[in-house]
């Protein structure tokens, strides 16, 4: 074979590889420029489970589901369900009660179960604080915004100590660093707040947990996924993705606890050891199918009518879409 043959089979065989390459970085470009960009909202800061979204995305599961995803913090599910009737999100992480304002209008419902009883919540004073729950009667107990999950426990206390709903007043003050301020000030005698929050500050000697709320409400959804009544109609497949790429994160975070620790602390701002101490109690009551409990939603229907969020008692139907769950990953 002439050197001019060999030199002609070289250079067709580079146009072969170039061409290949060109049409991988295409198709890889396509994938890329493919991916569905979604707004995520959490209703709450100080939240291990939601803090699994930054999590999530740092793993790229939602990536790998051809999601492009952006989160945005609120200073409760108020809050976050008006960005829902502004049409500012996709898809939201908040209260299981907060699945009554989509009875209100709100077009956002619940397709899936985050995380079950409230393990995670708690109820923390400051150290010169009351000293037993029945130093509470009739003081003032900060939650996040009216009509809350963190309202509900609050009233809860008063309920099941025989106070009445009523027994207790409860006091909307946003993210839990204002509340703690008012605890200092004397403005606020407790806080419903995350354990790990309540951990926190007795880590740093200023306060203590007075209880968690696990035990007080063993039938509960503390947490749901929420997407808005436009994607769950039009566009279900992307509800679809988000949910898988959900899971896989819930599973991860159960699998490996120490990444899970390190990236859960940093999204909180509180210290790793905080999170270490709170993290078999928070992973012990996330959903890993998103399955809907009847018990949980009987217990949620009726807090409904109890927070005044609604005047009456909703059929469940009303509250969720069951289309998507369990999930199967």
């Amino acid at each position: 074979m002439s050197i001019q043959a060999i030199n002609r089979i070289i250079a067709s065989r580079r146009g072969v590889l170039s061409g290949a390459g060109a049409t991988l970085a295409t198709l890889v470009a396509g994938r890329a420029l493919a991916a569905t960009p979604i707004r995520i909202g959490k209703a709450i800061s100080s939240s291990f489970p939601m803090a699994g979204l930054e999590l999530g995305k740092e793993q790229g599961f939602f990536e790998r589901e051809g999601l492009d995803a952006t989160i945005s913090t609120f200073q409760g599910d108020g809050r976050m369900q008006q960005a829902f009737a502004a049409k500012a999100l996709d898809f939201g992480v908040g209260s299981g009660p907060g699945m009554g304002y989509a009875v209100k209008g709100v077009p956002a419902r619940a397709v899936a179960s985050l995380a079950s009883e409230p393990r995670n919540m708690a109820l923390v004073v400051m150290n010169n604080g009351p000293k037993t729950i029945a130093d509470l009667k009739g003081k003032r107990i900060g939650v996040s915004t009216a009509g809350s999950l963190t309202d509900w426990l609050a009233r809860s206390i008063a309920v099941k100590e025989g106070w009445g709903p009523d027994g207790v007043e409860v006091v909307p003050m946003g993210e839990v660093r204002t509340r703690n301020v008012a605890m200092k000030s004397g403005e606020l005698q407790a806080s419903v707040t995350s354990t790990e929050e309540g951990l926190d500050l007795q880590e740093q000697g200023a306060g203590r947990v007075l209880m968690t709320f696990g035990e007080i409400v063993p039938d509960f959804h503390t947490h749901v996924i929420y997407a808005s009544d436009a994607l769950i109609k039009d566009k279900p497949d992307v509800v679809r993705a988000f949910l898988r790429a959900w899971f896989k994160t819930a599973a991860f975070m159960r699998d490996n606890r120490a990444p899970t620790v390190k990236s859960t602390a940093k999204t909180m701002n509180l210290s790793e050891k905080v999170i270490d101490l709170a993290y078999d109690t928070e992973m012990g009551m996330m959903s890993y199918d998103g399955a809907f409990s009847p018990k949980a939603l009987d217990i949620i229907r009726g807090s409904l009518k109890d927070l005044g969020v609604l005047d009456f008692v909703p059929d469940a139907k009303l509250l969720y879409d069951p289309q998507f769950t369990p999930v199967k990953l």
